[in-house]
């Protein structure tokens, strides 16, 4: 996703076949919708008004690291030393997304987990979770998003402990606690 500030530059530019959208439809009979735009422009409108909402909503650490795919530094976030028992959920829309129960202390910098709540053994059907390959940085790795919201979490890493093998590195930021049982 854009973040916000260049998606409303390329609001506010021209979009170079508009023009020329516009030109081939004169004298045809048919007309592109009045104050519409092209479909592009309409995709890149409808971005803008996503955006200010998670703007509005989100203080603008966290629409950073969810929207905008960003990483908190480590060692700093709320939930790095928390052992309460409880569920991680999404900050944006409050999905559960990890339990207590699955987290340990990796020594990275971020909260780890073994597992995504609602997994069952190998399986994340059940989960808030989805997993996306990620090339950002040269190398490559796998992004962890919120499939209710879309909001990037962290990454998981095939380094983790014994059963699965995962270690999802998640932003804190991206989480709120919620106490409880943590199942």
């Amino acid at each position: 996703m854009l973040g916000s500030r260049r998606l409303l530059l390329l609001l506010r530019s021209p979009l170079p076949s508009a023009g020329r959208a516009r030109a081939a439809h004169r004298g045809t009979g048919t007309r592109m919708g009045r104050g519409k735009g092209p479909p592009a422009r309409r995709l890149l409108a409808a971005e803008a008004a996503a955006a200010t909402d998670w703007e509005k909503k989100l203080t603008p650490e966290q629409f950073y690291v969810t929207r905008e795919k960003g990483t908190e530094p480590p060692f700093s976030g709320i939930y790095l030393n928390n052992t309460e028992s409880g569920i991680y959920c999404c900050v944006c829309c409050n999905a559960p997304l990890f339990s207590s129960e699955k987290k340990y202390n990796s020594g990275t910098g971020w909260p780890s987990f073994s597992e995504a709540y609602g997994t069952c053994g190998r399986d994340e059907t059940n989960t808030n979770i989805v997993r996306r390959p990620d090339n950002s940085l040269g190398s490559r790795r796998t992004e962890v998003v919120c499939k209710q919201c879309d909001a990037h979490l962290g990454h998981v890493f095939d380094d983790g402990p014994t059963p699965s093998g995962q270690r999802f590195c998640i932003n804190s930021i991206s989480l709120n606690f919620k106490p409880g049982s943590g199942q």
